[in-house]
């Protein structure tokens, strides 16, 4: 059985739990992701299906509006400083 779930778990897994666990560790590590990265972390989280679990979807929302203000930070700084 144990076997089973091990192989249900995917690169995009790995690579979203990597990210997740990045950002969790403090406020500074979020702040310290590029772009990409932030991208790339919203491409995997909006991916994953959190329905049947209400608190982590509620998380899943709240950390893409995160993402989404911390881009949009990022990419407003480059086009003044630029």
């Amino acid at each position: 059985m144990l076997y089973h779930i091990m192989a249900e778990i995917t690169n995009e897994d790995k690579e979203r739990v990597k990210l997740l666990q990045l950002v969790s560790k403090s406020k500074n590590e979020f702040k310290n992701l590029s772009v990409a990265q932030l991208k790339r972390l919203q491409e995997l989280v909006e991916k994953k299906d959190y329905s049947h679990d209400k608190k982590a979807h509620k998380s899943k929302v709240k950390l893409l509006g995160k993402i989404n203000v911390r881009i949009y930070e990022l990419e407003e700084r480059r086009g003044i400083w630029d």
